[in-house]
């Protein structure tokens, strides 16, 4: 298990490990280090409880978008399900925030169709203006009860000299992105309405400075169906959040197009945790914190994204909440399992969008704020706290924008570099401890001290290490496999030639279907198939047509959390891949000739 040294900092050590990436890499009898796994970031300072009286603006007051109506400070009113003394402990602040759910008289959260109107509203804005960002509206399909999935991709002027690229019909400066995502899960309304903020101060406010240095692209609501109807998954029953590596769903897909298409090098994700719940029926207590905050943590991170993402980027945003008054933790969770007294940091498997990201060598950012299960309360409050965090994060993006760009290279390079050589971890679990959070007495308010079986991801456990492959082999009839690769974005070859390959056959020697656990109890798609392999060497007869996966590329961690058979999220225990004969573990380059597949 190897931790983070908090003694040595980042800005130090980037240019040594920049020397390191051009160094040649030997493929002769490859050495086999010890698995290398997520660092333990340095310490956070100690959270701090809300302040006792309303917050001041932190932000200037949001410039409406065209069309809206003055703002007001009220949203649906709301039974309030804990008494004064609780309720006390987060007033509003002090500030007013112009999207639809604020406007006079409105019942409810920003619907699709006023969702839909307040973009189109900012686009058309920017092009009637000869100054300021360019605003382009990005149509990624539809959900499955046919609402568009849409974007707005914010950039800056061009300056003299500054290169551009195509994507998709959008014209994209050569600068860095970072990509925003909230309300995947539909009944977490508050990132939606924090993200209308953040695009009308890009788009002619306080952020609009940013974009000469990077590119943002806002997804205000990746989940429209589920926002729709107040509930957590999509139409069809499926958690988007635990889609990102299967691809099950028009809106994990729109989602993986925008990190396939422009790479962004960070990816904020806006949610809401639970309040009560399992909280007041295992602890008696309700929830503190504004704001719960982790980065990904799944094997296979790159550790220099990591410590970016603790240094660069969750600091800053712990900083920024505590001056405005607000409290912030890890995220974590409880099952809704009453006798399931332990309180997990967020998840290592490699299925939500903050660990897929992070395997795409991006820093992966989550926010999720004190909301979920309460309706509309404290809404203002709650939508404060993630324009708080969200706006830091862009502020630390553009201050590192040269930092990302060389942090991004170095860590492509090195990921594509490890193929053939030393170990890789196929899966790993959290690590269990001991850890004493505060929360808040229903009855008195009063913060309340309870220590918790803690599992801790920020130690990884290795559960099932093999030695690093060259690449993976799957046959002809693993079609649909190869299409959700090309989908995240990995590099696939059609083997234009028969041949023999050097490597390991997979043989399945037990399953099992267990129910995952989830802190809002039991939901549609809530079984997981855990399945057991043996790996035998073998001298594979491959036929042309069959695919090759290489490993020397900067997704190679991502082909491996899809393709080793043997944990929850892998394409064969979820059935996309059909037969373990279907694809196997290469041991040495192929020598056949291969065509890139589109």
């Amino acid at each position: 298990m190897i931790r983070l040294r908090p003694d040595r900092r980042l800005v130090a050590l980037l240019p040594l490990a920049w020397l390191a990436a051009c160094a040649t890499v030997s493929l002769d009898e490859p050495p086999r280090p010890a698995p290398v796994i997520l660092p333990r970031p340095i310490p956070a300072p100690a959270p701090v409880a809300p302040a006792p009286a309303p917050v001041a603006p932190a932000q200037p007051v949001a410039v409406p978008a065209p069309g809206l109506p003055p703002p007001t400070s009220s949203a649906e009113p709301e039974r309030t399900p804990y008494g004064p003394a609780v309720a006390a402990r987060f007033p509003d602040p002090a500030v007013d925030y112009r999207t639809p759910a604020f406007a006079p008289g409105h019942v409810g959260f920003t619907t699709n169709a006023e969702l839909h109107a307040v973009l189109a509203g900012l686009v058309r804005d920017a092009e009637t203006r000869r100054e300021g960002p360019s605003v382009q509206l990005l149509a990624l399909g539809r959900s499955q009860q046919g609402v568009p999935l849409e974007a707005l991709l914010f950039t800056g002027p061009e300056a003299a000299g500054t290169s551009t690229r195509r994507v998709g019909d959008a014209t994209v400066p050569a600068r860095p992105t970072v990509l925003l995502v909230a309300q995947q899960h539909g009944d977490e309304p508050a990132g939606s309405e924090a993200l209308i903020v953040i695009a009308q101060r890009l788009a002619h406010g306080p952020l609009e400075t940013l974009l000469d240095r990077i590119n943002v692209v806002v997804y205000p609501r990746a989940n429209p169906d589920g926002a729709e109807a107040r509930r957590r998954v999509s139409a069809n029953g499926v958690d988007v959040n635990r889609d990102h590596l299967l691809l099950r769903t028009p809106e994990a897909r729109a989602q993986a197009n925008l990190v396939r298409e422009f790479a962004p090098v960070v990816v904020v994700d806006l949610h809401e945790y639970p309040v009560m719940g399992p909280y007041l029926e295992k602890f008696n207590a309700v929830q503190r914190f504004d704001a719960l905050l982790q980065y990904a943590t799944t094997p296979g991170v790159p550790p220099f994204v990591t410590r970016a993402a603790e240094e660069w980027f969750r600091q800053p945003v712990v900083t920024a909440l505590r001056a405005a008054g607000l409290s912030s933790e890890w995220y974590y969770t409880t099952t809704a399992e009453v006798s399931d007294r332990k309180v997990s940091m967020g998840g290592t498997q490699p299925d939500t969008g903050r660990n897929v990201d992070g395997l795409t060598n991006a820093v992966s950012i989550l926010v999720e704020t004190r909301g979920a299960g309460i309706g509309a309360l404290h809404l203002k409050r709650r939508v404060h706290t993630h324009v708080i965090a969200t706006s830091t994060i862009l502020d630390s993006a553009a201050r590192r924008a040269g930092d990302l760009e060389k942090l991004r290279e170095f860590v492509d390079r090195e990921v594509a570099g490890e193929a053939c050589q030393g170990e890789v971890v196929v899966e790993a679990g959290p690590t269990p401890s001991e850890k004493q959070l505060t929360m808040i007495d229903p009855a008195t308010g009063a913060d309340k001290p309870v220590t918790v079986a803690w599992d801790s991801a920020l130690e990884l456990r290795p559960i099932t290490v093999r030695a690093r492959p060259c690449g993976y082999w799957l046959s002809d009839r693993e079609e649909d496999a190869v299409r959700r690769l090309r989908a995240l974005g990995v590099r696939v070859v059609r083997l234009d030639q028969d041949g023999e390959l050097r490597g390991e056959e997979y043989r399945e020697i037990g399953r099992e279907t267990v129910q995952r656990p989830d802190v809002r109890g039991p939901i549609d798609e809530g079984v997981v198939v855990r399945t057991r392999v043996r790996v035998v060497p073998a001298l594979l007869d491959v036929k042309a047509g069959s695919y090759y996966v290489p490993l020397d590329q900067p997704l190679a961690n991502l082909a491996v959390a899809a393709l080793e058979p043997d944990t929850q999220n892998s394409y064969y225990a979820n059935g996309v891949i059909a037969s373990a004969s279907d694809e196997a573990r290469v041991l040495a380059r192929p020598l056949q000739k291969g065509t890139p597949v589109p």
